[in-house]
């Protein structure tokens, strides 16, 4: 601490992010990244602005990202925001549109940022307990509130709440905005983007960072109409006009240009999936149903966080939460197919 500190920094509990060790021949399975490389038209694309241009500002609009979104969901680019990784989306989605007049809700088991967001903005906020079978009971948000976030699928738990359910949860509070967090949605999930253009009070946020190989360039986007996405441009322009920097305009730009690699490899990270969910379950892991590119995961005899511990010996990093209610589950990136095969072979050793 520090007597030039202000008042808010004194009394901030900062997030923590995953682990990013320095370790040769890590299996890092701790931070949801995706194991395959992005798509090689990401990559030239990349390389072909990897010149002279550097020099210039990038276009503070990101129009042409913008506009390939758009596209990509048939919609029009005034109802697309793009920012620096969906965590700066959702920062200026908390101080835009979620700083109201009564408490927000989100879930009591869900991304760790959320009650960061608050402390920094100065929400209130109530948590809304999971169920037992870490579910999101949507009859507990019918309470007053100043605005809804979850992620679908939920983080850590990997659960999914059906659209259906979302529908009433904006249905419920129309006053209100209910902000869909879909970090994970392409690993098994239903977008709620396509609701989007029905509902004034929804804003869904995506990453490219999982799903698209692309955490290392840091590209999130929010989807909603216009009104929802010009509170969000007016707090970006009010705190840094230029957050997409060229490579990663670019870059993100080309992702949405090359469908079959996109798909592919969502389709290798949930067969890889369900093959781990099984492998697991053989060894007595309770395994919660997961639509991510993660599961979550304990075992009824063993300590979690010993076993990450062993696991760590073996290097081989899974997320260990000590928290309340989730201090028995360990969340597993999904990997390689040969990366998997390690981890299970280690479970094994480590849970006979």
């Amino acid at each position: 601490m520090s007597q030039y500190w202000s008042q808010l920094v004194h009394s901030l509990t900062p997030y923590v992010p995953g682990e990013q060790p320095k370790v040769d021949n890590l299996i890092k399975l701790n931070t949801n990244e995706n194991p395959y490389p992005p798509s090689p038209k990401v990559l030239e694309a990349i390389s072909e602005q990897n010149n002279e241009k550097l020099r210039l500002y990038p276009d503070p609009n990101s129009d042409i990202l913008k506009q390939s979104i758009a596209d990509y969901h048939n919609l029009n680019p005034n109802q697309i925001f793009v920012g620096n990784g969906s965590d700066e989306v959702l920062a200026h989605a908390f101080q835009g549109l979620l700083k109201q007049d009564a408490p927000l809700l989100f879930p009591d088991i869900t991304y760790s940022f959320y009650p960061v967001y608050c402390g920094l903005y100065g929400i209130e906020y109530n948590n809304v307990p999971l169920n037992n079978d870490f579910e999101i009971d949507i009859t507990e948000y019918e309470q007053k509130c100043g605005g809804i976030i979850f992620p679908n699928p939920n983080a850590p738990t990997g659960r999914l709440l059906a659209l259906d359910k979302v529908k009433a949860l904006l249905e419920m509070h129309p006053n209100r905005v209910v902000l869909v967090d879909e970090a994970y949605i392409d690993f098994g999930g239903q977008s709620a983007i396509s609701l989007v253009n029905d509902y004034p009070n929804l804003l869904v946020t995506q990453t490219l960072s999982k799903s698209r190989s692309l955490a290392g360039i840091r590209v999130g986007f929010a989807v909603g109409q216009a009104h929802l996405i010009e509170a969000l441009e007016r707090v970006k322009n009010s705190f840094n006009s230029y957050p997409i920097d060229r490579l990663a305009l670019f870059g993100a730009t080309a992702s949405f240009a090359d469908e079959d690699y996109f798909q592919a490899c969502c389709q290798k990270i949930i067969n890889t999936r369900e093959a781990l969910t099984s492998a697991m379950t053989e060894m007595d892991f309770k395994v919660i149903p997961s639509a991510a590119n993660f599961i979550f995961a304990k075992h009824p005899e063993q300590d979690a966080e010993k076993i990450a511990l062993a696991l760590r010996e073996r290097k081989i990093i899974v997320r260990y939460f000590n928290k309340p209610r989730i201090d028995q589950y360990l969340r597993i990136t999904i990997g390689t197919d040969a990366e998997n095969d390690a981890l299970i072979a280690a479970l094994q050793e480590i849970t006979q």
